[in-house]
């Protein structure tokens, strides 16, 4: 049993690993050429584009990972079935109970290192892609209406509450075209702070440059309106700086952790936190689609060589891949359009491959 371990593991690690190398490289290709359009402006060079197009490796990896462990299995076991092999492996007691076993086990290791890289490595990388951007572009890219952030305290004249917006930002904490509308307890507009710049400290204090604050002040049936202007501003805040950075940094520069904790903040608030559960929905369960992959490679081994060559069966297994990453997606848009339950959006794609692979491998273990 250890001999046949060896043979599955060694051969079936040895593809995945060349199908990733070669997606990474398409997608570093690709990724290189779609920046070379800004190469010269703003002393941005091509040095400086394959540095970019390399921090965005780790996610590329992340994100292919399920899609190579397929096809590479599919190759692997194809072979042997090709070569007579896996019959061979068969006769001498390899049972369906014990391959399935086997890939299993194999696939909860891809999971974890499929996990790793998109729970540290890819994050920290994204971060740093968004960051080295920011620093030829002069701002990150955010959203026509910029990011909005919510905040509630409490004051010497009672409850406030805040509503943030940020025009863009150069890093998680460097921010730029800042507005804070100031409300009271019932509502009403107190007070709007405008600022060029903000720098977020890890005490949570704002400071904040070129402001211009306009008060609203109600004397009973007169309302007057009071602007002042300042240098700069220091504005005490409980925002957490990476609730700041998760408000205006991508959704990939988070980790499962981070992405939870921003969920807990978007739900304090009163915000809508329905695209961000399905993400953290689908960060948590994406790794086992590893699993997945590998169950619906192995009814492949046990295709004769006249059911089809092994280019065929290799491209059977892209269709598959593609068609798995294509439904993840659709299933995404559809609960967050029809607000469905986040787990079973994530949860749903992979299960029903998973589902067409075991019943796909009773038969062929039944009637081949």
């Amino acid at each position: 049993m250890r001999t046949v371990r060896r043979l599955f593991y060694a051969d079936i690690t040895s593809a995945v690993a060349f199908v990733a190398a070669a997606f990474l490289a398409l997608f570093f290709f690709i990724d290189f050429v779609d920046e070379l359009g800004g190469i010269g402006e703003h002393g941005y060079t091509a040095l400086h584009a394959a540095a970019y197009s390399v921090l965005l490796a780790p996610g590329h990896f992340y994100e292919l990972m399920p899609i190579a462990v397929l096809i590479g299995t599919i190759y692997a076991l194809a072979r042997l079935a090709q070569s007579s092999q896996y019959t061979i492996l068969r006769t001498a007691g390899l049972g369906p109970g014990r391959a399935l076993w086997l890939l299993a086990s194999l696939g909860l290791v891809f999971g974890l290192v499929t996990f790793l890289c998109g729970d540290y490595l890819a994050p920290s990388s994204e971060r740093l892609a968004s960051q080295l951007h920011a620093s030829f572009s002069g701002s990150l890219k955010l959203d026509r209406a910029g990011a909005w952030i919510k905040e509630h305290g409490k004051t010497p004249e009672g409850e406030r509450s805040y509503s943030i917006n940020v025009g863009s930002a150069e890093a998680g904490s460097t921010l730029r075209d800042v507005r804070i509308f100031e409300f009271d307890a019932d509502d009403r507009l107190l007070s709007r702070t405008a600022a060029a710049g903000a720098q977020v400290a890890q005490d949570g204090v704002w400071t904040l440059r070129d402001v211009v604050v306009t008060h609203w002040v109600d004397a009973g049936t007169n309302s007057t309106v009071k602007q002042e202007e300042l240098a700069t501003l220091d504005w005490p805040s409980s925002l957490p700086p990476k609730v700041v950075a998760a408000a205006v940094l991508p959704v990939t520069t988070m980790s499962t952790l981070e992405l939870w904790r921003y969920i807990n903040h978007l739900s304090d608030n009163e915000q809508a936190a329905q695209l961000q559960k399905i993400q953290f929905w689908k960060r948590a369960l994406y790794p086992f689609a590893c699993l997945v992959m590998v169950g619906l490679a192995l009814p492949f081994a046990y295709l004769s060589a006249r059911s089809g060559g092994l280019s065929l069966k290799v491209f059977v297994g892209i269709m598959l891949g593609v068609s798995f990453v294509l439904l993840n997606n659709v299933f995404g848009h559809l609960g967050l359009l029809g607000n469905w339950t986040p787990w079973i959006v994530a949860a749903a794609p992979g299960a029903l491959y998973l589902g067409l692979s075991l019943a796909a491998f009773s038969w062929l273990v039944r009637y081949r």
